[in-house]
């Protein structure tokens, strides 16, 4: 092992952060943080218990326009975001004609191979958007996160599974396809 590099200074540089995470903790800068982000929170869950379908993919997309504008730091989390944006902008044309039976058919039968089709459903972009979304929030979850934003990505990932869940209720009633209760997001 070289001198610079070792496990022991490794673990001192770890104490060091913490510490410094401790005390940002109680600084008064980040008790208003926590109060911006218990609020977020609380609308976040608000939107998600409105089930407001539309509501839900506009307040996702502008989280996702806010985390591009202030929070992305890297060319992948640049793509990742602008991805989630044309996603959900795609959700939001799709929204607009799903429950007109005509328009919607064409968008059935452009889904038509088994691959395409989940239970009956097509597969369009606002089925796969609402699923490779949760997947990236997932995936989220998993990074180096307070547990405030731990909590704010688990309220955004609720509401795009229930999103899924309202889209495919609206497929059924348009397509006139009798799924029963059952729909998911394949991992």
């Amino acid at each position: 092992m070289t001198e610079n590099i070792s496990i022991v200074q490794l673990q001192r540089l770890l104490v060091i952060e913490g510490g410094w995470f401790k005390e940002h903790a109680v600084a008064p800068s980040s008790k208003k943080l926590n109060k911006a982000r218990s609020n977020l929170l609380d609308h976040v869950k608000r939107v998600g218990k409105s089930e407001d379908l539309a509501l839900m993919v506009a307040s996702e997309k502008a989280i996702v326009e806010d985390e591009l504008t202030n929070h992305a730091n890297s060319k992948g989390m640049v793509s990742s975001l602008n991805a989630a944006l044309a996603e959900l902008t795609a959700t939001e044309k799709l929204l607009a004609i799903v429950d007109d039976e005509a328009r919607y058919k064409q968008v059935d039968q452009s889904y038509s191979l088994p691959k395409n089709r989940e239970k009956g459903l097509p597969l369009d972009e606002a089925r796969q958007a609402f699923k490779s979304h949760y997947a990236r929030l997932n995936n989220l979850d998993r990074a180096r996160l307070s547990e405030d934003e731990k909590k704010i990505i688990d309220a955004r990932k609720s509401n795009m599974f229930q999103a899924g869940k309202l889209y495919a209720q609206r497929q059924t009633k348009t397509l006139g396809v009798d799924l029963g209760q059952s729909w998911s997001i394949r991992h």
